[in-house]
């Protein structure tokens, strides 16, 4: 399973899947954010950078997935940004579920200087929510656990994809001509 898992990174077709999935979360954020008029918090800015984090890694890949080297790169930045993603949502979620006046959030996104993403494109970056408030729920469960549960899953498919660099791929997959 992990040598086919190898031969499947090795395609582009793959890494256009991780792409159109980190596309159309991106997609479902802007349209919560303008459709509904659901406002973005700081940590939900944050998480939706994780997110972007992993689409630039999917792009990274595209590039040429056959050489190993933009692979291990793309692999570990979409890991990174996963697990980065994930610690983001977990505290999002405890400020909404065990609110207190210690753990808070701030009102304004904090970029560095040479890359203010909310000054170049407010639409996108610019927080006026707040973390604690709970603003939508699906089956029961908040954004902030849903964003938990995606970047979890996130992580384990990559950490999959990670190992599987290890197998050599299979010379022919069922799937190919």
């Amino acid at each position: 399973m992990l040598s086919l898992l190898n031969q499947y990174s090795q395609q582009r077709t793959t890494w256009f899947l991780l792409f159109l999935s980190t596309l159309i979360l991106e997609f479902t954020a802007l349209y919560f954010q303008h459709g509904l008029g659901l406002a973005p918090c700081t940590l939900c800015i944050y998480q939706r950078c994780a997110i972007f984090g992993i689409m630039i890694a999917s792009l990274i890949a595209l590039i040429t997935p056959q050489n190993l080297f933009f692979r291990l790169i793309a692999i570990f930045l979409w890991l990174f940004s996963a697990f980065k993603g994930f610690q983001l949502a977990l505290f999002h979620a405890h400020l909404q579920f065990e609110p207190n006046l210690i753990d808070t959030c701030s009102i304004n996104v904090q970029f560095p200087s040479w890359l203010p993403l909310n000054t170049l494109f407010p639409s996108l970056f610019n927080a006026y929510g707040f973390c604690a408030e709970k603003i939508w729920t699906f089956l029961t469960i908040e954004m902030s656990q849903w964003m938990i549960i995606i970047f979890i899953g996130y992580f384990i498919v990559g950490l999959f994809v990670l190992i599987a660099q290890l197998f050599a791929p299979r010379k022919k997959s069922i799937w190919s001509n």
